[in-house]
């Protein structure tokens, strides 16, 4: 067996010189493993080298809530991300820069991410006036005004020195029923991306890259598509998902932008968190993923665990000695049990918030590292059944899964439960009906938000 693993590793390493690759001037990405859709890459950054596929932990203001960036690092997360919003409000990108940049800031030598603020023309719909100029918020802090344009959601990004920077893009909520604001967003999010290049001023230090956007119109998606390729930027993103879209819409828009985005550079589905949402982009050959869902569900007393979510408040934890996930090797599952941990969750007590964010954060990155060894060793088909016989032991698979599966040449014989119909293949295109949201969740989102409309939940464990 060691030897058979230790020859497709070899085998996947040697195929990868012909593989998909890109270089830019503060980025360079290399795809070393695949199998089918699915991809294994690094991507060589200013400040770190991080794997893909790969989950980024949400630090809304600059730090992710609970944990220390020392922890950050010891979990072996590779990329977290700031919001462009929140750190200009509180404490200003000025104060950020005189203290190095959010590196310096947060004392953080890995990746870093900065939104453009643009979710919140979601998550502050009420607060935000959308013009061709750019969005004009109310801070919730003072009520003062604050224009954000594509040129100074540049210059606050340049300030704050992140490694990747997002293109501020016009998000159009996924509940919206408006065909014409789609269509209107869709372009004008072309329009602000020649803005954001020509503003961006340290293209040899940081990334910008462009979002794709277009609601559930795959006819936009792809004009989105193909005019933001166009501009040959160090990557693309995925925006207008986790807004409370159908589970067959979301994997349909996935599978559509996975195709048409260049190979050679990452891909980033924005504001997805769930394990299983992961799973099925990463199998749809996406490469990069974030959520607030992890930590803030932590903060509800609720752990991730291979069988779903583990709600430590439940009294059935009152006397389970177990750990959270007996396979899980983080410091909380090696030194507490469920019994403790329902003792301090339900009773409050502030270390239990800062335990399960630690083994949510863990789990996020376990998963993601054992889909990379699946990829580079030529297994992945036979781990995602593994993962979905887990999760869903009575076969019950959800529909939108074994599509989105079928599409990306997964067979899931022997996981369905035997008189459950597999549905027929959908077309791999994938593109009917799919929709959008700036994934990038911030602490204004509701607790719950993420899971309205989404995931047909796994049994807890």
């Amino acid at each position: 067996m060691l030897l058979r693993r230790v020859k497709q590793v070899v085998m996947a390493s040697t195929a990868s010189d012909a593989l998909p690759s890109s270089e830019s001037p503060a980025l360079k990405f290399k795809v070393i493993a695949t199998q089918g859709r699915a991809r294994s890459a690094r991507m060589t950054l200013p400040h770190f080298t991080a794997h893909t596929p790969m989950f980024m932990p949400v630090g809304t203001q600059g730090s992710v809530k609970g944990l220390t960036s020392a922890q950050l690092a010891d979990l072996d997360c590779h990329v977290i991300l700031g919001n462009t919003y929140h750190l200009e409000n509180r404490p200003g990108s000025d104060t950020v820069a005189a203290l190095g940049g959010l590196h310096g800031f947060i004392n953080w030598n890995r990746g870093m991410l900065t939104d453009s603020g643009g979710f919140q023309m979601v998550s502050l719909l009420h607060l935000a006036e959308i013009t061709e100029a750019g969005v004009t918020f109310q801070s919730p802090l003072d009520g003062s005004a604050m224009l954000l344009t594509p040129e100074q959601s540049m210059a606050i990004q340049n300030r704050l020195g992140a490694d990747i920077m997002m293109a501020l893009d016009d998000v159009v909520p996924t509940t919206a029923n408006d065909p014409a604001r789609f269509e209107e967003a869709t372009h004008r999010t072309t329009r602000w991306i020649d803005r954001c290049i020509a503003a961006h001023s340290r293209p040899t230090e940081q990334n910008l890259f462009a979002i794709v956007q277009g609601g559930l119109d795959p006819r936009l998606r792809e004009i989105s598509m193909q005019q933001l390729v166009a501009r040959d930027l160090p990557g693309y993103a995925i925006g207008g998902l986790a807004g409370g879209e159908s589970k067959d819409d979301f994997w349909r828009v996935v599978a559509q932008c996975t195709a048409g985005l260049p190979p050679g550079k990452p891909r980033y589905v924005m504001g997805i968190g769930y394990p299983l949402d992961i799973v099925v982009c990463s199998a749809l050959g996406a490469d990069m993923f974030d959520s607030v869902y992890p930590t803030r569900t932590a903060r509800f007393g609720v752990a991730l665990v291979p069988e779903g979510t583990l709600k430590l408040k439940n009294a059935a934890n009152a006397r389970d000695f177990r750990p959270l996930d007996p396979t899980c090797g983080c410091s909380v599952c090696a030194r507490y049990s469920r019994a403790y941990l329902h003792n301090v969750v339900t009773r409050g007590i502030a270390s239990a918030a800062i335990l399960v964010t630690y083994h949510n954060i863990a789990y996020t990155q376990s998963l993601t590292r054992a889909m990379r060894a699946a990829i580079e060793e030529q297994r992945f088909p036979e781990w995602v059944r593994n993962y979905l016989r887990t999760m869903f032991p009575k076969g019950d698979v959800p529909g939108w899964v074994r599509d989105a599966m079928a599409v990306a040449g997964i067979s899931l014989e022997g996981v369905v439960a035997p008189g459950s119909p597999q549905p027929p293949p959908a077309e791999a295109k994938g593109g009917e009906g799919a929709e959008e949201e700036q994934g990038m969740e911030q602490e204004e989102v509701a607790p719950a938000a993420e899971s309205k409309g989404r995931q047909a939940q796994p049994a807890e464990a």
